[in-house]
């Protein structure tokens, strides 16, 4: 890590997220403290396994996606400003990071599968980055992964049209394949923060 990403890592310590009672500050006992702004409670038990499909039409899993570190987003491709804002942010940490020889992979789920199909994933995840991931899958699926990651994902009940908007949190998820959630990063980051923060992580990961 170049002494840029360097001091990005240590200056993340101090930053918050803001997001209220989801979130409480790390303890001791953790050898991602020095990363750590914040931590889910309940940490282990956001993630897991899941069944969807990605760009191509193939169906994989989370062993075939989460392969590495990843950089995972919960949005949908008719969302006006929010989901092109952080996505676009992510890309760009991934970006950062792939500059410092660190590989994130970034991905975009859907929470509306029934207009995101895998031709319309592939033609917005290419725009945004060469590459993200994008996954999409039955409605059924979707909730389920939802579910596991604790994302809140709702139709506007005025919506009655093909132009229909969704409600939606909005955290990017940090997830390496053996150690689960490492890091939820909320808007308020910049994607110098972002990367400063996950390369921390990769530091320790490699060492």
């Amino acid at each position: 890590m170049n002494g840029r990403l360097a001091l990005l890592a240590a200056g993340a310590v101090g930053i918050g997220l803001g997001t209220g009672g989801y979130f409480a500050y790390f303890g001791a006992g953790d050898r991602f403290a020095p990363c750590r702004t914040v931590q889910m409670v309940g940490r282990d038990q956001i993630g897991g396994p899941f069944s969807l499909l990605d760009e191509a039409g193939a169906r994989v899993s989370e062993q075939d996606v989460i392969d590495g570190l990843s950089l995972v987003y919960f949005g949908y491709t008719f969302c006006p400003d929010v989901c092109p804002f952080d996505l676009s942010r992510n890309a760009e940490a991934v970006d950062l990071l792939e500059a410092e020889g660190i590989m994130v992979k970034p991905v975009f789920i859907t929470i509306d599968p029934s207009r995101d199909t895998p031709e319309v994933m592939a033609d917005f995840t290419d725009y945004l980055h060469p590459r993200m991931v994008g996954l999409t899958g039955s409605q059924t699926e979707i909730d389920d992964v939802a579910r596991a990651y604790r994302v809140y994902a709702a139709k506007q009940a005025e919506a009655e049209d093909e132009y229909y908007l969704m409600d939606h949190s909005v955290f990017s998820y940090l997830m390496d394949p053996k150690e689960g959630l490492l890091q939820v990063f909320g808007r308020a980051e910049r994607a110098e923060e972002v990367a400063g923060t996950t390369a921390c992580y990769a530091d320790i990961l490699a060492g």
